[in-house]
């Protein structure tokens, strides 16, 4: 069963400096039919305006994954981590027993736009932690490449939870196969682009929880950037 998540179903909030779409309920707003799928708890797509940002706060027994698809993100936390993320890298942090961190767009001109993701953590009381991982071109190119992962196969960032995220950049009319074992679920949001999920027409912003399916076929209609996680 495919239930689909369309872009402009989610909650959206337009500050001036930031506008903000939410899958799942977030902050100001809340949907009971929305709260989290399996252990993703957040998927946030975020516009950030030049030279503004979120400022130092703090979170607690949370995995925080966060993907750019355009721009840069400058990240700063009270590890003494100071990075910038850009598309094609991958940066986890694990809040734990508790981080604080701050975001900006540092850029002058460009805005930067990105997703964050927030997945339960397997257990409670984890050390804080962070990391960040750049993959090639022609790791993401026209296949499902692994970003995260509990064992952080492939060089992807290691998650504390039993969960997979996949990436893949397709060029129009190719496509990409996921397979989906027994008891798991799958959840595919499109980024960028036009794709088709097992004959299903999905645009940039839209979302899919995916249950009962053996295996799903993503086809490219335009240049198209997609994520899939596969959730226990």
């Amino acid at each position: 069963m495919i239930t689909l998540r369309p872009a402009e179903s989610r909650g959206r909030f337009d500050f001036g400096w930031l506008d903000t779409h939410h899958t799942f309920s977030f902050g100001n707003y809340f949907d009971p039919e929305q709260t989290q799928f399996r252990s993703l708890r957040v998927l946030n797509e975020d516009r950030v305006q030049p030279g503004k940002g979120f400022g130092t706060h703090g979170h607690r027994d949370m995995e925080i994954l966060t993907w750019v698809l355009s721009g840069a993100l400058e990240h700063r936390d009270s590890l003494g981590t100071h990075g910038v993320i850009r598309p094609g890298e991958a940066q986890i942090m694990s809040a734990g027993t508790g981080i604080r961190h701050s975001e900006f767009n540092s850029s002058t001109m460009e805005p930067v736009h990105f997703l964050q993701i927030w997945i339960l953590p397997e257990r409670q009381g984890l050390t804080p932690r962070y990391d960040q991982v750049a993959f090639g071109e022609a790791d993401l190119r026209n296949h499902l490449h692994l970003i995260a992962s509990p064992t952080g196969a492939e060089g992807s960032v290691k998650l504390f939870q039993d969960v997979r995220v996949s990436v893949a950049r397709l060029d129009a009319g190719r496509e990409v196969h996921a397979v989906i074992a027994p008891g798991r679920a799958g959840f595919f949001q499109v980024a960028a682009g036009s794709v088709s999920l097992n004959g299903q027409a999905m645009n940039a912003g839209d979302g899919a929880r995916i249950e009962e399916e053996s295996s799903v076929i993503v086809v490219a209609g335009s240049p198209s950037e997609v994520l899939f996680f596969d959730l226990a």
